[in-house]
């Protein structure tokens, strides 16, 4: 099997310039909150640095933007709360797959948590059983990790529990980490939401939303959808029904509006992942909406 890790960072470098890349990297250290730090060296400024990292002393002696580099001396643990449930193995909103799109943010995650030199640990299930991994610090691990998510939404035949995935991490996960959910458009619950105060209290959570497919296509597509739960395949005469489409957008727009207005209100950062092209900026811009809100 093909290495995922390694098709996480061509997809990174793909999809992301160096410039993207360092960005990445300073968005990525704005989680890293409380982390003490010791000066190292100073370095030329590049894209995705802050502003308050310039060492404008030494930047007005030298005639070039410096910044300060630090050496951290506590390394932080990256949670991911990932849904492996049969609902997961579904086509996202770009055609293809949801389970590729949910590994390939991990491993960007995952990847950028290596580069600053902190762990990471995994949450993964579905209704039957929920799972932990133990905590890594190499690309070894990591891979070992994304196979778990590749194999465990091959072989779900569970639907999806988000809410049995938060409750495991609120009764067995004391120190505080930066917990990562990563799951489909499912509407949260009210138990969701009791869960979501209970793990804002104890940590850091941002939620990424793999958005799925449309469910009604046009006739067109000449293409039969069908329901991973179920197996039930769509009418044909559903295919086109403009009305239909409407009810269904109008739904899962207040599904997403509900979902939105409770993770603003908990001060949880939220993006909606569209798919493996868009990934990488939806991550970006996550990140940097997170650094710019200072939580």
């Amino acid at each position: 099997m093909p290495s995922l890790i390694t098709q996480v960072k061509s997809k990174l470098f793909i999809h992301s310039s160096r410039k993207s890349l360092h960005a990445l990297d300073g968005a990525y250290a704005s989680l890293l909150h409380g982390r003490s730090l010791d000066f190292e060296d100073l370095r030329k400024y590049e894209y995705g640095d802050q502003v308050r990292d310039i060492d404008w002393r030494a930047t007005a002696r030298l005639g070039a933007p410096l910044v300060k580099r630090h050496r951290a001396m506590r390394m932080h643990t990256i949670m991911f709360v990932v849904d492996t449930g049969r609902s997961m193995a579904a086509l996202a909103h770009d055609e293809k797959s949801k389970k590729d799109l949910a590994i390939l943010a991990t491993g960007v995650l995952g990847v950028l948590a290596l580069r600053h030199g902190d762990d990471f640990t995994m949450v993964y299930g579905d209704a039957e059983r929920v799972r932990r991994r133990a905590p890594g610090r190499s690309e070894g691990a990591l891979e070992h990790a994304l196979r778990t998510i590749d194999k465990a939404i091959d072989e779900s035949t569970a639907s999806s529990d988000r809410d049995a995935l938060l409750s495991y991490v609120t009764r067995t996960i004391s120190r505080r980490m930066i917990v990562v959910v990563i799951t489909d458009e499912a509407p949260i619950t009210d138990e969701t939401e009791r869960m979501l105060r209970r793990l804002r209290v104890q940590h850091d959570v941002l939620w990424l939303t793999v958005r799925d497919a449309d469910p009604v296509l046009d006739h067109t597509t000449r293409t039969i959808r069908s329901d991973v739960d179920s197996r039930w395949d769509v009418p044909d005469f559903v295919q086109g029904d403009l009305g239909i489409v409407r009810e269904l957008t109008a739904q899962t727009e207040a599904d997403a509006a509900r979902l939105a207005e409770t993770l603003k209100r908990m001060e949880i950062s939220h993006a909606a992942l569209d798919g493996q092209d868009d990934a990488v900026s939806q991550l970006l811009q996550l990140l940097n909406r997170r650094s710019h809100a200072g939580i």
